[in-house]
């Protein structure tokens, strides 16, 4: 499936994530020489209707244009016929964020794309990834990490001081690069923000400067950091909405509004028709469902059991059938010395300016 690319197709920088089709066949890989020969590595649209990370890419290069990268950059462009068609995945594909090393399931065609990306990068001696998403719901801009390094965290606090660790879902392009280099996603808030997507460039500039990274601990009052406990799903047989329409749950209709903060026992999200069981399930990290220990059905109503602090509500429907409701986060402190992972010694003037 995967194209490769040592030099930009023509017409790459001024083509919407819609029109790509025109010019790529599917998945790319394009590797562009830079003065420090270990490129950095930037995805996009993995997920197709997410297109921030594909204006930031164009806009960088845009200012390089007719001089050299001050380091070697390698750029995925993911989902070429999702973005086509304005929409996350086609209904006959798998998640792109999915199907990394690591996934719960392999043997698909995308698999086998995805682990040629990764063994390609290993070979080149990846110096850190960058994967830009949006998302649907009302949430700040915000860094994913799957490790909890010095160097990790240092590349996640560049974009922003809020920072989510987790571990799953399983087959996500970080958690398999996290194993090469530094990692990390970026939630650049819902497509289409000029300011978003300047934030996300001026984000990969400051990290084609970088030349390494702290290895000391982040210093506390530079971080609010976040770990997740749960991912929320509504239950495959049950109806939801957030208009009256007869279905089983009816959610707030501002629901999104609620993500990012610390909600108290007792918040309502839904009404529940008839005040059954649960209508949703919380899976936590090794697996197991754990909705009744953060949530209850009392009176008709789907309230919170516990304080708990979501993310990526969203008022999307096909968002929440196609990958979750949202995600249960909780604060963290922040590490005092490396975990496992990959770091590096200290960071260039560059890197320090970034921040």
């Amino acid at each position: 499936m995967l194209k490769t690319f040592d030099a930009l197709p023509a017409g790459f920088l001024d083509t919407p994530a819609s029109h790509l089709h025109r010019i790529l066949d599917g998945p790319t890989l394009i590797h562009l020489p830079g003065r420090r020969p270990e490129p950095l590595f930037v995805s996009c649209l993995l997920h197709g209707n997410e297109d921030t990370g594909l204006a930031a890419v164009q806009g960088v290069l845009r200012g390089y244009t007719g001089q050299g990268l001050p380091r070697a950059l390698s750029i995925l462009v993911g989902n070429v016929a999702a973005a086509r068609a304005g929409v996350r995945r086609l209904d006959d594909q798998p998640d792109y964020n999915r199907i990394w090393p690591g996934a719960d399931e392999d043997g698909r065609p995308e698999h086998a794309m995805a682990r040629e990306v990764f063994d390609a990068m290993r070979r080149r001696g990846v110096f850190a990834t960058i994967d830009i998403h949006n998302n649907t719901g009302f949430n700040p801009l915000y860094a994913c990490v799957n490790r909890l390094d010095a160097a990790s965290l240092h590349l996640a606090t560049f974009f922003s001081r809020t920072v989510v660790h987790f571990t799953r879902p399983r087959g996500v392009l970080t958690t398999a690069f996290a194993t090469l280099c530094p990692s990390v996603a970026l939630e650049c808030g819902r497509p289409g923000s000029p300011a978003h997507e300047a934030r996300a460039a001026e984000f990969v500039e400051a990290c084609l400067h970088l030349s390494a990274f702290p290895a000391h601990p982040v210093a506390p009052q530079d971080i609010d950091l976040y770990h997740t406990v749960g991912i929320v799903k509504v239950r495959e047989t049950a109806s939801f909405g957030f208009a009256p329409n007869g279905a089983d749950i009816l959610f707030e209709p501002d629901l999104d509004h609620l993500n990012f903060r610390e909600l108290p026992a007792g918040t309502r999200l839904a009404r529940v028709r008839g005040g059954g069981p649960l209508p949703v399930d919380v899976w936590d990290e090794g697996g197991a469902n754990v909705a009744e220990r953060f949530l209850e059905v009392r009176e008709g109503e789907l309230r919170t059991r516990r304080p708990v602090m979501p993310a990526m509500l969203t008022l999307e429907e096909r968002a929440i059938r196609l990958d979750c409701l949202c995600y249960f986060m909780e604060r963290i402190g922040t590490p005092l010395a490396d975990a496992t992972g990959p770091a590096q010694n200290h960071c260039d003037a560059g890197g320090a300016s970034a921040r």
